[in-house]
């Protein structure tokens, strides 16, 4: 039970990066790029909508979230993009150190933007 439970988390982590690679191939649509994108630095990012600590809630949106926004992603993504991705996922025993720095660098961003598009709409309906 246990190692059936560590094989698919090991592909888990391999298919998460397949969609990170296929999001930065030149091939993938501007929209399934930005779907991967979001969906790959949400399954990353330490912050939650709903954080782990609320009972049930806290765990289902991750349940919920990550898998759609994953299966929209490969739906968007081309085929033949998504398994040479996938082959280059596989090649590499884990992303490196440079896509976790990316990573890190995606979710700080992505959180800046939107604690800055927040306060500008407060500052907007204040005035």
């Amino acid at each position: 039970m246990l190692d059936k439970l560590k094989s698919r988390a090991r592909t888990l982590k391999t298919e998460t990066f397949a969609i990170y690679l296929a999001a930065r191939d030149p091939r993938t649509p501007w929209h399934a790029k930005a779907i991967a994108i979001g969906t790959v630095a949400y399954a990353l990012s330490p912050i939650d909508l709903i954080p782990d600590f609320v009972p049930v809630l806290g765990y289902l949106d991750d349940l919920l979230i990550v898998p759609a926004g994953m299966a929209l992603a490969l739906k968007l993504i081309p085929a033949r993009v998504m398994e040479e991705s996938r082959e280059k996922a596989r090649q590499v025993s884990g992303p490196g150190r440079g896509v976790k720095v990316v990573g890190v660098i995606i979710i700080v961003l992505i959180w800046i933007l939107l604690i800055i598009g927040f306060a500008s709409i407060i500052l907007h309906f204040i005035r």
